[in-house]
């Protein structure tokens, strides 16, 4: 090779060798990491696995099949010993108690539907776990999250992954430009889960059948209200279940147990007109009730915003673009107008049903798979 003509880039966009190359891979345990780490070393890269132990799987919180409980940290060794490379378990605990298990709590007891997964990206694999690869000497990060990152006019951008149902960019939209420069998405260009459970069976991985983890890692079977009771004991306090006209209905054994948009299990049968939960108030433990338009919500406040525009957010009096508030929903047209740089009044063309304090909003291009960042919602 001509002194002046630079290497190729690998697969990873790095102009030097995959062996010259050092990754580290976040390995939850489950079948998507497992095939990053797994196809990443049989490229020939220099790759370390590092797994997090968030919390005790000891605990009354944990289950079996958590996403970071006793059996994937052992999974994920094992898959780390088949393809010979070294492999670290990291006790993130503290970290993670502190950044995303209290937070959760609290705003679930304020009221609001948090989204603990899209903060514990941004509070701990994206920071400290990210921080750790550097000190590593690592190259980049890698992960197994479907999600697509691109480089654009203006350096790194994040696009949606080639399939829409596994599609992550929801849960990642707090993602720094920085943090973006940093990170690779492997999978994000795969057409679907079969093609990555394919892969871990031509590696011969012992995850290759593993099922996909449902829940949110700490919250066994989806009952949130059992995980509170433990973290926030007071959370049970009974109160009232008023309607939206005033007429007090029922009584609840506490806030907890409703989520904005609920009909079901309510206790309050026998009225004329389905009635479902149109706001919760933790502070006098009242949860009210309406028909169902009043869920329709057309004005959402954001903020804490990430901006990933190439443009600076405030650069424009309005963004038409479309977002999604909650993850299961499409994108939906929308107009962001900025009031800084980090808070935003969101319109939704067509008012959408059940939004949420503690959800995110999450700017997507309306003629592209790329994503624009995102902010949280708030009560306004």
């Amino acid at each position: 090779m001509p002194l002046d003509q630079k290497p190729p880039l690998n697969s990873l966009g790095f102009a030097k060798a995959p062996a010259d190359t050092r990754v580290v891979v976040a390995m939850s345990g489950g079948v998507d990491s497992s095939v990053v780490a797994a196809m990443l070393a049989e490229e020939g890269y220099d790759v370390v696995g590092v797994t997090l132990q968030l919390y005790d799987h000891g605990a009354a919180l944990a289950k079996k099949g958590a996403c970071c409980a006793g059996l994937d940290i052992h999974d994920a060794r094992r898959v780390a010993e088949t393809m010979g490379f070294p492999h670290y378990v990291l006790d993130y605990e503290n970290i993670f108690k502190d950044a995303v298990i209290d937070e959760f709590a609290d705003s679930y007891l304020g009221g609001a539907t948090p989204v603990p997964c899209i903060r514990c990206n941004e509070r701990v694999k994206f920071k400290d776990l990210l921080e750790t690869a550097k000190d590593l000497e690592a190259d980049c990060m890698a992960t197994g999250h479907y999600i697509q990152r691109k480089t654009g006019a203006q350096g790194a951008e994040l696009h949606a992954a080639a399939d829409s149902v596994r599609d992550q960019s929801y849960f990642l939209f707090s993602t720094t430009p920085e943090q973006l420069e940093f990170l690779r998405f492997p999978l994000g260009h795969l057409a679907s889960k079969g093609d990555t459970r394919a892969l871990a069976a031509k590696y011969g991985l012992s995850v290759a059948d593993k099922p996909d983890s449902q829940d949110i890692c700490f919250v066994p079977n989806g009952d949130y209200a059992s995980v509170i009771r433990k973290l926030r004991p007071e959370a049970a306090d009974p109160g009232d279940i008023v309607h939206a006209d005033g007429r007090v209905l029922a009584r609840h054994d506490g806030v907890i147990n409703y989520t904005i948009g609920q009909r079901r299990g309510l206790g309050i049968g026998g009225l004329a007109e389905p009635l479902y939960v149109v706001k919760l108030d933790a502070d006098t433990k009242t949860v009210v009730v309406g028909p169902k338009d009043m869920l329709a919500t057309r004005t959402v406040p954001v903020r804490e915003i990430n901006w990933l525009g190439d443009a600076p957010f405030e650069s424009r009096a309005e963004w038409h673009l479309a977002v999604k508030v909650r993850s299961t929903r499409p994108p939906t047209e929308a107009i962001i107008r900025p009031i800084s740089a980090t808070e935003a009044t969101v319109e939704l063309v067509t008012p959408e049903e059940g939004v949420s304090p503690g959800q995110a909003c999450v700017f997507y291009d309306p003629d592209s798979s790329r994503i624009y960042g995102g902010g949280w919602i708030h009560k306004g």
